[in-house]
């Protein structure tokens, strides 16, 4: 109400009456706001994290109007029913997603087996590929959470899709191999790799 906003990010909302308050709020106070739904369901290890309910709100109430849905292979496979084991996968998936109402889809492939990594970007206007080379890491805490959010900021600046989940990935790759290897399980991405470099 005060100083508004350029951009929201949504993480993980755990359950069906928190989904409905935040799409509530979204609706009332940021209509034209861009939105990126960044739908954390699915933990790395596979276990679900949101009941079938929250999942059902998620579909219903974040993903249309959507800017960007940015879902992981196991979660777009939960939002649409569709399975995503290859890019074919993905894109079905994405032009799921867009049926549902999201004005774009990024579909990602880092629990895809494999050495490439692919992502899938799909939106109203177009369709575009992104492939990295596979990083032997176990920093990778916080990997999705960190390319959500950093698209939101590059979209509060005016760039374009396309252009910033291209500059967000490039962010999010240094920041995984540029990462300390704390800890002794999957530790996190280093964030603050770009102030090592000034």
């Amino acid at each position: 109400a005060d100083i508004g906003a350029d951009a929201i990010k949504t993480g993980m909302l755990g359950s069906a009456a928190l989904v409905e308050a935040v799409a509530e709020l979204l609706s009332e106070r940021a209509q034209l706001v861009p939105r990126v739904i960044d739908p954390v369901m699915v933990a790395t290890s596979g276990d679900r994290l949101v009941d079938a309910k929250a999942v059902a709100a998620i579909r219903s109430e974040l993903v249309p109007n959507a800017r960007l849905v940015t879902p992981n292979a196991p979660e777009a496979e939960v939002l649409t029913g569709k399975a995503v084991e290859t890019v074919s996968g993905q894109r079905r998936a994405a032009e799921a997603l867009l049926e549902l109402g999201a004005n774009g889809a990024l579909v990602k492939g880092g629990h895809i087996g494999g050495d490439v990594i692919t992502d899938v970007l799909q939106t109203t206007t177009g369709e575009w590929i992104f492939e990295s080379k596979r990083i032997e890491t176990t920093s990778t805490h916080g990997t999705g959470c960190t390319l959500a959010s950093a698209i939101a900021a590059l979209l509060a600046q005016g760039t374009s899709v396309p252009d910033s989940v291209e500059q967000a990935r490039d962010y999010l790759l240094n920041a995984i191999r540029k990462a300390k290897g704390f800890g002794s399980g999957h530790g996190p991405v280093h964030h603050g790799w770009v102030l090592d470099e000034e």
